[in-house]
């Protein structure tokens, strides 16, 4: 059975920044057919939850040189990279080929991330986790591209 690395936040795990989640219940859809493995890249990186929100600076989305600052200025980078690093880990141990990420966050944006300014700006770009998934060959979607997942 084809193994899947799914945003855990999806599965309604209580690990988004806010300490909430965003259940996805066309995640549990796959189950039949998928093995399901639950991961977040932040709590990977030893971020708390709650935590305070994280932005990828520069428009881009995550790039060579990219920062990833909260809402404070402080510099996350290090926590972002480090759980993006668990996850191919993860990845790499169970033969994954396939991810469903959490769209728009700084570390599981497929397509968007938000623009590093924290005014609610969406950019074409990927987060950290996803970008580094795809360096590794393994197929990134977004929750909106379930359908889409092993074809």
């Amino acid at each position: 059975m084809k193994r899947i690395l799914v945003s855990a936040c999806l599965f309604g795990i209580n690990c988004n920044y806010k300490g909430k989640n965003n259940l996805n219940y066309r995640i549990f859809s796959l189950m039949d057919d998928f093995s399901l493995i639950p991961v977040c890249p932040e709590q990977l990186g030893g971020l708390p939850t709650p935590r305070p929100r994280a932005e990828i600076q520069g428009g881009k989305g995550w790039v060579p040189g990219s920062r990833v600052v909260n809402e404070f200025g402080n510099d996350m980078t290090t926590a972002f990279k480090r759980g993006a690093e668990e996850v191919l880990k993860i990845a790499k141990l169970f033969g994954v080929e396939f991810a469903i990420l959490k769209s728009t966050s700084p570390s599981c944006g497929t397509q968007y991330v938000y623009d590093g300014t924290f005014n609610s700006i969406l950019v074409p770009g990927v987060g950290v986790t996803a970008a580094l998934l795809r360096e590794n060959g393994i197929e990134v979607f977004s929750e909106d591209e379930i359908e889409y997942i092993g074809s």
